[in-house]
Formats: structure tokens, C-alpha cells, sequence
């Protein structure tokens, strides 16, 4: 299969994200929503727990890092 080239890095991507949701975070401080944010981040961390209960650690192994 071919290897897909990306315009972006995944670093790059990653800060995109990052200021994204950091002036989404700082909007919703400036207009006092702080019950919307505490509701985003409660799924924000309801959303990381299933990803970390549904990964399979076990299969994982030090030769598939590379």
C-alpha cells in the first residue's frame, strides 16, 4: 500500500489542536460559561477513559515501535 504524504507534520497538527482548544478553554473562562466548560471536560475525560479501557496494552510489544 502507498504511503500517504501529509502537508503537515504531526507536530504541527498536534499545535494546531492545542491553540484550538486552549482559545475555546479561554473563550468560555472570558465569558464566564465555566458550567459549559465543566460539562466539555467531564466528556472530554469520560471520552479518555474509554479510549485507555478499550486499548489493548497486552499486544503491544518494544519490537512494534519502531
Amino acid at each position: 500500500m502507498a504511503e500517504k504524504v501529509s502537508r503537515f507534520s504531526r507536530r504541527s497538527v498536534a499545535l494546531f489542536w492545542l491553540v484550538l482548544v486552549a482559545i475555546v478553554i479561554g473563550s468560555l473562562i472570558y465569558f464566564e460559561q465555566v458550567a459549559l466548560l465543566y460539562v466539555l471536560a467531564t466528556l472530554a475525560l469520560v471520552a479518555l477513559l474509554l479510549i485507555v479501557g478499550f486499548s489493548d496494552l497486552e499486544s503491544v510489544g518494544v519490537e512494534d515501535l519502531e
